[in-house]
């Protein structure tokens, strides 16, 4: 009785002989190999061990079809599974239920709630602190509207040169609004 497959069919021979000792080592043993297989699957604690339980229990319910000439761990498997699949299905539409729909939301949302409320004449005296070249880029490229490769013609600069030194730009100008 090396295999522990054997192990797990002659427990559940014994069991279904009436041997609790036997049916009692069998759930125990069948608790220890579907544990993982649940926390692979679910995220919380409680939620692995409450279906363990309902899946022990429909082992039990069920332990009269079990065929003693197949595997066990294919069919408490299957019952996993399925048991799984009803959690999993219940859950989710509990969560439908209290999900609110879209058309509820944009009764609240602020009607320009994409736009924001920086615009280069708002941040400008800041802009005006980074050093020259790129308070120039950011000057030229969103007061005025040029591109960068528009911007690198103007300045004499790699267009490359041009988009480094706006992002560095954007980057000083990000940590001074985070911390302003």
């Amino acid at each position: 009785m090396t295999d522990t497959t054997d192990k797990f069919a002659v427990l559940m021979r014994q069991s279904l002989d009436g041997d609790k000792r036997a049916y009692a080592e069998l759930l125990q043993e069948t608790s220890r190999f579907l544990r993982p297989f649940l926390a692979k699957r679910l995220s919380f604690t409680n939620e692995v061990d409450d279906l363990l339980q309902e899946i022990l229990l429909s082992i039990h319910k069920a332990r009269h079809t079990y065929d003693g000439n197949r595997a066990y761990k294919p069919w408490v498997y299957a019952i996993a599974q399925f048991r799984l699949s009803d959690y999993l299905r219940s859950h989710y539409s509990d969560q439908l239920r209290l999900a609110l729909e879209i058309s509820e939301v944009e009764n609240n949302l602020p009607e320009n709630v994409t736009e924001t409320t920086l615009s280069y004449e708002s941040i400008s005296g800041e802009i005006q602190k980074l050093p020259q070249k790129q308070a120039m880029i950011l000057q030229l490229m969103h007061q005025e509207g040029y591109t960068a490769k528009e911007v690198a013609e103007k300045m004499g600069m790699n267009e490359s040169a041009v988009k480094v030194a706006a992002h560095r730009a954007y980057k000083v100008l990000r940590e001074k609004l985070e911390h302003s």
